[in-house]
């Protein structure tokens, strides 16, 4: 059985955001909103926390993992940033966009996809998804919580408690968030390729 923690949605008690960054510390799985719909995240390279993710969402090896980043610095640590790629994510962060990129040394390659060496980053505009980030002090390793057989992110806390809290050590309830999962856009190459349009209008990446 989850806990379950009702965090205000604009000012998130401190003293419920460390509790929770306890749970992700002791290798948690955690249910929690941002700017498009909730997901779920773990500590990064915590194997146990991702081989449990993987399971829930009924995700293969394929899988472009995304790194939840408090910003554009942190990005920069795991990965790539040439001098275009930095100027779109500098223009288009915070925001609901999840963004494909070469990953460096420093991801876990349990998180790279086994081809490619892609890592997604994202940089949440949603002040609950950035008090998790500035306390734990590193990204999150999150996926889109979009159960099997659904095609857009849940939404509502309770739901999700309903749903899967056998599964979870933690939900954090924020409040109901947008419908439409993130706009996810591959950045590797010129020009980039958009790879699902969701919330984030993409029209700034399209010729």
């Amino acid at each position: 059985m989850s806990q379950f923690f009702q965090i205000h949605s604009e000012t998130p008690q401190k003293r419920l955001i460390d509790q929770a960054i306890q749970i992700i510390n002791k290798g948690g799985v955690i249910a929690y909103p941002t700017d498009s719909g909730y997901a779920l995240g773990c500590r990064l390279g915590e194997k146990k926390a991702v081989d449990r993710i993987k399971r829930l969402r009924s995700l293969d090896d394929k899988h472009n993992f995304t790194l939840v980043c408090s910003d554009l610095s942190e990005i920069g640590t795991y990965a790539k940033l040439e001098n275009t790629v930095f100027r779109l994510l500098k223009a288009h962060t915070p925001g609901a966009y999840t963004f494909i990129l070469h990953a460096t040394n420093e991801v876990p390659r349990l998180l790279l996809h086994p081809k490619r060496r892609s890592i997604g980053v994202r940089v949440p505009d949603h002040a609950i998804t950035r008090a998790l980030l500035d306390a734990l002090g590193e990204p999150l390793m999150s996926v889109t919580l979009i159960p099997e057989g659904d095609s857009q992110p849940m939404t509502d806390a309770e739901e999700i408690r309903e749903r899967f809290s056998s599964q979870l050590d933690l939900i954090i309830d924020g409040g109901a968030c947008h419908l439409e999962p993130t706009s996810v856009i591959d950045l590797r190459d010129v020009p980039p390729v958009i790879m699902r349009e969701g919330r984030g209008d993409v029209s700034p990446f399209v010729d």
